[in-house]
């Protein structure tokens, strides 16, 4: 097996293993993968439409209203008229929500601490450069793709 193959398959079974870890913590409670999604976007950007939360997770109009009535139902986020555009209402982390999410941001940390305590300084480095170009990569051959899609 080469070493490009031998790439690959590690970094489809981390994420195979990551996703399946995400998952976990929602089991039993209100929030899915795609909600914790929404209050990630809400947690870095502040309040934001629903219009700009469909764009930040590449995803409808109609899909991201699904998950605000979700979300507002079980109470970590409200809607709130936007203060200066009469037609557009802003979604905004209640309490509960920025409970979770404070939550969720010292989990991810502790995970993130996990998951390179055995690599030295330098492996770590070499790492995070490795894998950042590995997905600047696979951007640019994704969107190569969607072209050759969209050409007659």
């Amino acid at each position: 097996m080469s070493d490009a193959l031998r790439i690959l398959d590690g970094v489809m079974r981390l994420a195979e293993l990551v996703q399946r870890d995400m998952a976990e913590p929602f089991a039993g409670t209100s929030l899915t993968v795609s909600r914790a999604a929404l209050l990630w976007v809400l947690q870095s950007t502040g309040p934001s439409t629903q219009q700009a939360l469909a764009t930040a997770l590449k995803v409808s109009p109609r899909n991201v209203t699904g998950l605000v009535d979700a979300l507002e139902a079980s109470g970590h986020v409200e809607r709130a008229p936007h203060p200066t555009d009469r037609r557009a209402t802003l979604v905004t982390l209640t309490g509960l929500g920025l409970d979770v999410m404070q939550q969720m941001v010292a989990q991810r940390e502790q995970m993130a601490d996990d998951l390179v305590a055995e690599l030295a300084p330098a492996e770590e480095a070499a790492l995070a450069a490795g894998l950042k170009k590995l997905a600047d990569r696979y951007e640019i051959m994704l969107a190569a793709a969607r072209e050759r899609k969209d050409m007659p």
